[in-house]
């Protein structure tokens, strides 16, 4: 073991900035002197944390947060059980506590970070983060809405009509009016203008919105919606950790995992080159990572693995959280050049088949990762992360450091205070209603309905001229002239049309569409900036 611990001690002793995550294991017992670090510039060549469940992956990324927070770089980190709100308070010293901490050459204090919460559409405890439908696009969307490629491609197609003709997709109400209407008896010539969209797909997305609006999703969508700048805050010399509270996620999975790939969306897209930095701006932490990729189409897989290649050119590092790598796409695994990886079970041929797997995944060592894996005790864990030179450092059996913070859940009744005092409750707190797709196209059917019965009020005037012989002359009826009658009815049809997209508040949005639709990898349009 002394000439692979040497390897450890000279395989992680970078000269620049870095952050420590534990010491090196020989058997059971820490070597304080061989301490397993990752270089602060190398955080933006993302990670992977894995483990079956109860093995610490919890507290490994809090250890992560707080190190690189430390450092002055912003977390981004999602809390589905509710542990991570322990780091907005100070820790518990123990004896058990400090005597593990002692003995991993741990110098340990009592310590808090500073934490904005969040949560999605105002659900639960946290400053409301909601997305307008337009800005997330018809392929998360679609990822959302369970469609298959064929409805994906008809979703992309509503949107663009709904674009081309200035109908702001605000929130899932809006996008049901275009739909309804597309599929409407005044809608279907339109419709059929967009081409290769059925009435039957259109149903289909529908009734898929219907289902997303029953599990309570419309809260999400809508305005006023989040600014990705305040992700990147910092608080005197330390970064800010922006958490989202997600107690409610097991109801809609999918909607959570697609949610923070909007996020990641925006931060590709409103982010500008900054190369290889010292530091990252962003550090964002993608737990159950598995939720994200089940079920997604092809295209979905390509532009997630095409925005984490990306990304990385923004200053923004993406550690992956689930319990096993095979989780991940094998296109995006390989772009991860942190991995922690915690104990994983062998008790079944397909947990001995995905042990196999972990273990290709790691570079060739002289350590029986197979045996290893499976021996680790709770808060242990096997690493390797990339050094300064972007090679892959020796394999480390490590005991992860403690938490400063504490390691469980902060008073509710703390949590709601801080959310009360954050400046940004006043910035997202109450819901926001202007102007979109369903009130246009709402006047715009009353409007027709309000033509129809004028000119039918006037044809039953004419008819009774006509049969009044005792005070009028009597007149020979012109013969009708179906085609002139049906241009007329389009002529008319095209004014009203014209009468609403004329109007300058649809102009400006028409030309601030048409510059914003479709950016982004993801079909996403740029977030309009709050004032």
């Amino acid at each position: 073991m002394t000439s692979a611990l040497d390897a450890i001690r000279d395989g992680y002793s970078f000269f620049e900035p870095a952050i420590e995550l534990g010491s090196a294991l020989d058997g059971d017992t820490p070597v304080t002197d061989a301490r397993v670090r990752i270089p602060l510039s190398m955080l933006n060549r993302h990670g992977l944390i894995a483990g079956a469940t109860g093995t610490g992956k919890t507290v490994t990324l809090q250890v992560l947060t707080e190190a690189i927070t430390r450092a002055g770089v912003p977390v981004f980190a999602a809390d589905l059980k509710g542990d991570l709100s322990g780091m907005a308070s100070e820790g518990q010293a123990s004896e058990k506590l400090l005597a593990r901490t002692k003995a991993n050459g741990q110098d340990w204090e009592p310590a808090a970070s500073a934490v904005n919460f969040y949560a999605l559409g105002g659900e639960g405890t946290g400053i409301p983060m909601r997305a307008t439908v337009s800005s997330f696009g018809p392929l998360l969307l679609a990822k959302v809405l369970g469609l298959n490629e064929t409805q994906e491609s008809v979703l992309g197609l509503i949107f663009h009509y709904a674009d081309s003709n200035g109908l702001a997709l605000l929130d899932l109400s809006d996008l049901k009016a275009v739909l309804m209407f597309l599929t409407s008896d005044e809608g279907k010539a339109e419709l059929k203008s967009i081409g290769g969209v059925s009435t039957a797909s259109a149903g289909v997305i529908l009734r898929s919105i219907a289902n997303l609006e029953a599990q309570g999703a419309e809260a999400f969508f809508g305005e006023p919606e989040f600014d990705i700048s305040d992700l990147l805050r910092t608080e005197g010399p330390a970064g800010v950790v922006s958490m989202l509270e997600l107690p409610a996620v097991q109801n809609r999975p999918a909607l959570f995992s697609t949610f923070l790939m909007w996020l990641l969306a925006e931060l590709f897209e409103q982010l500008p080159e900054v190369g290889d930095a010292d530091k990252p701006k962003l550090v964002f932490f993608f737990d159950e990572a598995h939720l994200l990729f089940q079920g997604a189409s092809k295209a979905f897989i390509e532009s997630v693995t095409q925005t984490v290649r990306l990304i990385r050119s923004k200053g923004v590092g993406i550690f992956f959280v689930t319990q096993r790598p095979t989780d991940v796409p094998e296109e995006i695994l390989a772009q991860l050049g942190s991995r922690v990886q915690h104990q994983l079970r062998a008790h079944t041929p397909k947990e001995a088949k995905a042990l196999k797997d972990t273990v290709a995944t790691f570079p060739v060592t002289d350590f029986d990762l197979g045996e290893l894996l499976t021996t680790l005790g709770t808060g242990e864990a096997i690493v390797t992360v990339m050094d300064p030179d972007g090679s892959p450092t020796p394999v480390a059996p490590t005991k992860v450091f403690a938490p400063t913070s504490k390691m469980g859940p902060t008073p509710p009744e703390v949590v709601a205070q801080m959310v009360a005092d954050s400046p940004l409750s006043a910035t997202y707190g109450e819901r926001l209603d202007r102007e979109s797709a369903r009130e246009i196209l709402t006047q715009r059917l009353e409007e027709g309905a309000e033509d129809d019965a004028q000119a039918k009020g006037k044809a039953a005037g004419a008819d009774s001229d006509t049969h009044d012989g005792d005070e009028q002359p009597q007149r020979i009826p012109a013969p009708r002239n179906t085609r002139e009658t049906s241009q007329s009815s389009k002529r008319q049809d095209k004014s009203l049309l014209e009468s609403v997209l004329s109007s300058s508040e649809v102009r400006t949005f028409t030309r601030t569409a048409a510059r914003e639709i479709a950016r982004g990898i993801f079909g996403t349009g740029r977030r309009r900036r709050r004032k």
